[in-house]
């Protein structure tokens, strides 16, 4: 096992190094001058000059991406162009947004989807099965800025009892937390049904039944722990992809949140920023996709079993 998540390990490290590099090449290759957006439009030839020898601007593509990486390793991710700040400092104190966010979101879209997914396959073709899947089909085609918009008008307008914008309390988290909800939600009923679908149908659930095993105990203890895996992927995913700031959600609620950071920090070719947002999305989706692998071995031992012998 300490081989096998060794072997991940370094293969996080391989993604993230090559994500890092693509990420470098591309904002070395478009137009700006990082130095012109520091200094601005007054600045004069040498002082653009002088500012650019002295970050290190004028050395070839290579050599900056490697300074760039050793510093990076060390701790120091350089200083925002926009507003001259150290670029940890600011990710730092965005990221408690987000965090609440994906976890309110995927955990409210969980708890819900799940049991609704289990109930519509068990209940396959009946009324309750083509209500679930026909609104789960609507929360999937409803864009998340127009569902923010309407939720805003309803609560915050019309009603009065949660704010529009802003995360100065709790109540500020409610509404973009319910728009990232119900768009998780949809996938997670869709995934959960042909999952527990496909289980339901094997022989030993049939065989079970015909033993005489109670139907709950055989859908709840052999059928949902067999049907388990893609939902947990689904789940981490979802969580690894939000933490990457869900841009949309943040915008429209005025969340001060990775997502928002990246959005401006492109517009403006702040690189240090955007390379530093970049590499903490890469190694967020990294390491829960390794999280991921690990929880599968603990619910399947057919899993463990292959890790380890794969790892030896």
């Amino acid at each position: 096992m300490l081989r096998f998540i060794a072997n991940r390990l370094f293969s996080m490290v391989l993604v993230v190094l090559g994500i890092s590099f693509i990420i470098f090449s591309i904002l070395a290759l478009t137009p700006g001058d990082p130095a012109q957006i520091i200094l601005g439009d007054a600045a004069t030839p040498e002082a653009l000059e002088a500012l650019r020898e002295e970050m290190g601007l004028n050395d070839m593509f290579i050599i900056r991406y490697v300074r760039y990486i050793a510093q990076a390793l060390s701790g120091n991710f350089g200083n925002s162009y926009r507003t001259q700040l150290p670029v940890l400092d600011e990710l730092m104190t965005r990221l408690p947004n987000t965090l609440t966010l994906a976890l309110f979101g995927v955990g409210m879209a969980a708890m819900v989807g799940v049991p609704i997914g289990i109930i519509s396959a068990v209940k396959q073709y009946t009324l309750v099965d083509t209500i679930t899947r026909t609104v789960s089909m609507v929360m999937t085609a409803i864009p998340a800025f127009w569902l923010g918009l309407i939720l805003m008008l309803i609560f915050a307008l019309n009603l009065g009892i949660l704010p529009a914008i802003g995360v100065d309390d709790w109540k500020g988290f409610i509404l973009p937390s319910v728009t990232l909800a119900i768009g998780n939600m949809a996938i997670m009923i869709r995934m959960t049904r042909s999952t527990m679908l496909e289980v339901i149908r094997e022989d030993y659930i049939r065989t079970a039944l015909a033993k005489g095993a109670s139907r709950q105990r055989v859908i709840l203890k052999h059928a949902l722990r067999n049907a388990l895996l893609p939902i947990i992927t689904t789940i981490g995913l979802n969580f690894g992809f939000q933490m990457g700031g869900a841009m949309i959600n943040e915008t429209v609620f005025s969340v001060p949140g990775v997502g928002t950071l990246i959005i401006t920090s492109v517009r403006q070719k702040d690189v240090p920023m955007v390379m530093a947002t970049v590499l903490f999305v890469a190694l967020t989706i990294s390491t829960v996709t390794l999280l991921i692998d690990l929880i599968y071995t603990l619910v399947d031992p057919r899993l463990r079993m292959q890790n380890i012998k794969k790892a030896g």
